[in-house]
């Protein structure tokens, strides 16, 4: 049997936009390394500036390199038959399996885990992180944190585990696969997990002294809790031993339940929610227009006297989201503030800017793709009401915008809410904080659901 090795870098933690910009292979006979590759991939996008603190890897170095798809034929080859090693596995699988999507074609291999095997071969650590395990196992790294860096150390780390599985008796580093049962939390009582129903709503997880100390939402409630207890993470393993009892509130539809949730966190602060936790929006989002005549966006200080286009809790909430519109409508990061440079901006050496800033595009074209974006980030400013399926089957759920402020939600019979006019269905409607976390759940629900049962005043 042999085996490819992978450690890959990307331009986030792996989300669904997450493209490779480095990777290694080492091919691997369970004794020796018997081939290598490496290289930098062009993302064909941008590399947030705190990934490159991280990796050290910048735009400049991946501009020239390789884009995915002029080394895929190589890395398919290389690994077609082998098994899949990586620590953490499948962070790079899946990345590895989406760049090969979107070029149309499927990859599938068996995989094993570096982190699951250290567990059951070496147990006894605090942390099987790949940095903690090359300290506690003399394992030189010197490069961290980058492909070849961190797939070397993954092949010392993986021989160290075939020699450990030979001690035991066994002949074959087979792929692990684990079939994952529900584990319990040892003050729960089974009862009350069995009896969580599999649908829409917020759930709440209660200490011995029944303070709640979670509050999620799920699209199925039982499902979602199922996914906490098999959760190795140092928080999760925390909440597992404090959770005594769960209890929940229907919600009828994923809209509901995400509005919901955001209230109730912001009302009850439980100790392990860590998200839409802040009361307070510190920064804003403004625009304004330069010597030139080029509409600009800034991030600014919510002291600041600018009319905002968004408000936000921090200034990476608000820099993530800037990001994003300049990568999704084109813009020019030198005009948003993202880059400093005297001339063109990186992005339009790579044609990921259209080239305002180096007389390459008009300026009224340029700002009305400005526009658009700053429209994306707004709710429209009427008076609407969103119709959504209710907790049961005779029921349905609306939701509540005046003037482009978000008021509240309710449910109301099925013939209610189809037969009655707009000023009856509000008095339905329970009235919940307008922030900007509300606001962003229904701007991203109706940018998605082009076809939502929306009721104009």
């Amino acid at each position: 049997m042999q085996y490819a090795i992978i450690d890959v870098e990307t331009t986030g933690y792996g989300g669904a936009g997450a493209r490779i910009t480095d990777i290694a292979v080492f091919i691997h006979d369970g004794k020796n390394i018997i081939e290598e590759f490496q290289t930098f991939i062009n993302p064909e996008t941008y590399i947030p500036e705190n990934i490159t603190r991280l990796t050290r890897i910048t735009n400049e170095m991946v501009a020239s390199a390789p884009k995915f798809y002029e080394v895929a034929k190589k890395i398919f080859q290389l690994t077609q038959g082998k098994v899949f090693v990586a620590h953490n596995v499948n962070f790079d699988y899946n990345i590895i399996r989406k760049e090969f999507a979107r070029l149309g074609g499927a990859y599938e291999l068996e995989t094993l885990c570096t982190i699951k095997l250290s567990r059951r071969l070496i147990p006894g650590f605090k942390s099987y992180s790949l940095g903690n395990l090359c300290n506690e196992l003399n394992i030189d790294n010197k490069d961290a944190h980058r492909a070849y860096g961190d797939a070397r150390a993954t092949v010392e780390l993986f021989e160290l585990l075939v020699e450990k599985s030979q001690e035991l008796g066994e002949n074959d580093l087979k792929p692990i696969k684990i079939k994952k049962q529900i584990n319990l939390p040892p003050m729960l009582e089974r009862e009350v997990y069995d009896q969580l129903p599999e649908t829409f709503g917020v759930y709440y997880f209660h200490n011995a002294e029944d303070e709640i100390i979670y509050v999620g939402k799920a699209n199925n409630i039982k499902q979602r809790v199922a996914s906490h207890f098999n959760d190795k993470k140092r928080k999760e393993q925390q909440m597992f031993e404090q959770t005594a009892n769960i209890t929940y509130k229907l919600c009828g539809s994923e809209l509901i339940s995400l509005l919901f949730e955001s209230a109730e966190i912001k009302r009850l602060f439980p100790m392990y929610n860590r998200s839409q936790k802040k009361l307070v929006e510190t920064h804003l989002l403004f625009s304004y227009e330069n010597g030139g005549g080029v509409t600009c966006l800034a991030i600014g200080s919510n002291k600041q006297q600018n009319e905002a286009v968004a408000t936000f809790y921090n200034v990476r909430q608000a820099k993530n989201i800037l990001e994003a519109l300049v990568k999704e409508f084109e813009l020019c990061p030198k005009y948003c503030g993202l880059e400093q440079s005297k001339g063109a901006c990186f992005a339009s050496g790579i044609k990921k800017c259209k080239g305002v800033c180096a007389n390459q595009e008009p300026i009224d074209d340029y700002n009305q793709r400005v526009a658009e974006a700053m429209d994306s980030l707004r709710i429209p400013k009427k008076d609407f009401l969103i119709l959504e399926d209710g907790r049961t089957g005779d029921e349905m759920s609306v939701i509540s915008v005046k003037d482009g402020v978000y008021q509240g939600f309710g449910f109301c019979e099925s013939t209610q809410a189809t037969e009655s006019e707009f000023s009856a269905l509000i008095k339905c409607i329970d009235d919940y904080p307008d922030n900007s976390d509300s606001r962003r759940i229904i701007r991203v629900f109706l940018k998605n659901n082009k076809a939502a049962r929306v009721l104009f005043a």
